[in-house]
């Protein structure tokens, strides 16, 4: 920065050779020029002139860039004289902001030194004061002291007691009474208790029978084929009965022709078979070609067409109660519940409202709603092979869950649909109660006439035979049956004995959809007259 720069020392060496080599070519060109007929010398003599004019042409070029560079190292040295100077006064102004800025801080602690000062004076003050406030309140306390005392000897001459045979019978005294009170309030809120589980039970019910809406079809163990004309019974038949006897081995049905004009019927226990010769038997009769072959195609399509309904049913019964996951071999056995019957009611269609119900009630209550379905959906399950394995559905159908691994809780929902173990967790409880609310719901389930007399005169008959009975009703359809006893044979305490005794009775001579409330009233009335 103070010196001569690079550039300068550059153009000092390169300036000379530069212009030495310029001068070279000008010499040559001369000589060249020239004639050789001048002889060397003249050429010599003129190349020095040129050389002279030449170091003299550079040493002023290198003299100018001397003094050039001595211009511009003054002018440099100035500059930074200037920057100096400016960087100084700077650095002054900020020790001086600084220094007043010190200055004003020692100033506010200097004054937050003294306020602190005169607070401490005061806190000392008030330690002061207090201090003898205590001493006086210390006093005051050993005066009271010495007063109670007195007065608690007072007492216990008087009472004739000591303080801590008093302090003994005072908590008798009070124990007595919150024994009492404990015992009240125990009752009352047992009482409200149960008021309220009634109420929530009902209301719960209720609103999982209006949520959920079925219809029911019911359905028998024999089907109708309408024939276009009564010549198609023949045609049916077959030469000495061949097209009737391979239809009824082909499909494992009964065909009855009888006189019923225009029909045949279809007899048979199993509805899928059921339903195979009368898809098959209605094809024949469309097609008009009725011979042992053609009867063997049309069952084979009719079988192959009832997988696909039962497949699809399944399906089906999934997509609606939204439940998901489930074993194809699962899915494929609730389809087949679509042509199994119980008491008249279709058991898929009850299967699906059970699933409503549980997950309606499980969505109130709390509790994993999807569990609830999946567990209702599938409790009837083991019905689709009673007719093939031997056990009760309940068992059929608890293996089924096992090998398909469903969980213990869904496993468990439906060995205890029916009671015949106890429920391990609430949604089993659910599947029960939704199970036992769609089979109870009027005109869900049919039977006869004469089988629903039996059973209510059955009911009346086993109230009856207990001893001290005087009228006996069975109500609502034989879900519940009032028995009026004598009261001057049969007191109040003995009635939930009585109760228990018929309701064993019941569970062991009969059989009955879901359950049956007995009910026993006592009445004892004083008649007297005013004359």
């Amino acid at each position: 920065m103070f010196g001569i720069g690079t550039s300068d020392i550059i153009l000092f060496i390169v300036v000379p050779l530069v212009f030495s080599s310029l001068v070279g070519l000008i010499c040559w060109k001369i000589a060249s020029k020239r004639s050789f007929a001048k002889g060397y010398q003249a050429r010599k003599e003129e190349a020095e002139a040129v050389i002279e004019s030449a170091e003299a042409e550079g040493k002023r070029i290198i003299s100018e860039a001397i003094k050039e560079s001595e211009i511009k190292k003054r002018e440099y040295l100035l500059t930074a004289k200037q920057e100096i100077h400016k960087s100084r006064i700077d650095l002054e102004r900020e020790i001086k902001d600084r220094r007043n800025e010190i200055q004003r801080n020692e100033r506010r602690l200097i004054q937050k030194e003294e306020l602190l000062e005169k607070k401490q004076d005061a806190q000392e003050q008030k330690e002061r004061m207090l201090n003898e406030r205590m001493l006086e309140l210390n006093e005051r306390e050993k005066h009271v002291e010495e007063m109670f005392n007195k007065q608690v000897q007072e007492l216990e001459r008087i009472a004739n007691l000591t303080k801590d045979e008093a302090k003994e019978y005072l908590l008798r005294l009070t124990e007595n009474e919150l024994i009492q009170e404990k015992v009240t309030l125990i009752k009352d809120y047992e009482a409200k208790l149960k008021e309220e589980c009634v109420v929530l039970a009902q209301n719960l019910v209720a609103t999982a029978i209006q949520k959920c809406a079925s219809d029911y079809v019911s359905e028998t163990t024999v089907s109708v084929v309408a024939l276009p004309n009564d010549d198609m019974k023949g045609r049916i038949i077959g030469r000495e009965g061949r097209n009737i006897r391979t239809i009824e081995t082909l499909t494992g049905v009964d065909l009855i022709i009888d006189d019923t004009p225009e029909a045949v019927i279809l007899s048979s226990f199993d509805p899928i078979r059921r339903e195979i010769a009368r898809i098959a038997l209605e094809k024949l009769i469309i097609d008009g070609r009725i011979h042992p072959a053609r009867i063997e195609e049309m069952v084979e399509k009719a079988r192959k067409e009832v997988d696909n309904v039962i497949r699809q049913e399944g399906e089906n019964a999934t997509y609606e109660t939204g439940v998901y996951g489930l074993h194809p071999e699962i899915v494929r056995l609730l389809g087949r519940l679509k042509f199994r019957t119980s008491y008249g009611q279709s058991v898929l269609l009850h299967s699906i409202e059970v699933s409503k119900l549980a997950g309606v009630m499980a969505a109130e209550l709390g509790v994993d709603v999807a569990l609830a379905k999946r567990a209702g959906l599938i409790h009837d399950i083991g019905k689709a092979l009673d007719s093939e394995i031997e056990g009760s559905h309940v068992t059929i159908g608890a293996d089924i869950a096992k090998k398909c691994k469903e969980s213990p809780d869904v496993v468990n929902a439906i060995m205890s649909h029916h009671g015949d173990i106890e429920p391990q967790s609430v949604v089993a409880v659910l599947v029960q109660a939704a199970d036992t609310i769609s089979a109870a719901r009027p005109g869900a389930r049919r039977e006869t006439l004469e089988t629903y007399i039996k059973r209510l005169e059955k009911l009346e008959e086993i109230a009856n035979s207990f001893s001290g009975v005087e009228k006996t009703y069975a109500i609502q359809a034989g879900r519940e049956i009032r028995i009026m006893i004598k009261p001057e044979l049969v007191s109040d305490e003995e009635m939930p004995l009585k109760a228990r005794e018929i309701v064993k009775k019941i569970e062991s001579e009969m059989e009955y959809p879901g359950q049956i409330k007995v009910t026993i009233l006592r009445e004892t009335r004083a008649v007297e007259y005013a004359k």
